[in-house]
């Protein structure tokens, strides 16, 4: 079996694969101040509450966007399966049917890797994935593999967090569509604002994201797909129909398929 860790700035979300399959899966909080002893004792519960056996883990595959936290899950391998795990990172490019432009190896997020090899494995052809964390990142791939370019944005939960924690009158609101772009109280007023805004910028950014990759790698914008993950990545579906596929254990799927990769 593999135990996946896919490290966030917000949340750490470990799964347990058999074969292709994910047994289980948890998201755990961040945090740079626990140890890898601390990791270990967590995860060493959840493994007894869910009836799993540790031992039966064959491989450890990590994707970190806080590379703080990395040793800490080296730990963590070490004291589950006495051995490295396999870290998401220059390394594992080689492997991977995706290719990194040079100079960006050491700059690319794991997690943003994981979405392009994963979205490769779903459409082979060109495509652009939208990860909803707490930043908001869009990642092209050509018709060749080749990761075409990135961009990033503050995350919807981040933007609305900012928005009130900013303000001295505005509140916290849930992220649900209001009835209309029209707001009529100062929640729908929010909701507005922040959805109809990120429907503008997530549309925005695609449409020019396709006309860039038709300029510059002469893909013909009418083949490239689009596809939506992250924790956040449902709730514009109501009020948007850019995206072709929406998956939200992609990058989880992408952690598996990478060490399939780099296991072999």
């Amino acid at each position: 079996m593999l135990l996946t860790f896919d490290i966030g700035n917000t949340n750490i979300k470990a799964a347990v694969f058999n074969n292709s399959q994910v047994i289980e899966q948890w998201r755990i909080s961040t945090d740079t101040k626990r140890t890898g002893d601390e990791y270990f004792a967590l995860l060493h519960i959840l493994f007894k509450d869910f009836g799993l056996d540790a031992t039966q883990i064959d491989n450890v595959v990590v994707s970190s966007v806080v590379p703080q936290l990395i040793g800490a899950f080296v730990i963590v391998s070490q004291r589950l399966i006495n051995k490295k795990p396999l870290i998401v990172g220059a390394d594992v490019f080689p492997s991977l049917p995706v290719k990194v432009p040079s100079g960006s190896e050491h700059e690319i997020g794991g997690d943003l890797l994981c979405d392009a090899v994963q979205a490769w494995e779903t459409f082979h052809c060109a495509c652009i994935v939208a990860d909803f964390g707490t930043a908001l990142s869009f990642t092209a791939l050509d018709d060749k593999a080749n990761i075409a370019g990135i961009a990033i944005a503050p995350g919807i939960g981040t933007a609305l967090k900012s928005l009130f924690s900013n303000t001295a009158q505005l509140p916290s609101v849930p992220l649900e569509i209001p009835p209309s772009s029209l707001g009529t109280n100062t929640v729908e007023c929010i909701q507005s604002g922040i959805l109809y805004g990120y429907k503008g910028l997530v549309e925005g950014i695609i449409s020019q994201m396709k006309a860039d990759m038709e300029r510059q790698h002469g893909v013909p914008q009418n083949q490239i797909r689009t596809i939506a993950t992250g924790g956040l990545n449902t709730i514009l579906a109501p009020i948007t129909g850019v995206f072709d596929k929406i998956d939200k254990e992609l990058t989880l799927n992408g952690l598996y398929t990478i060490a399939k990769y780099a296991l072999k």
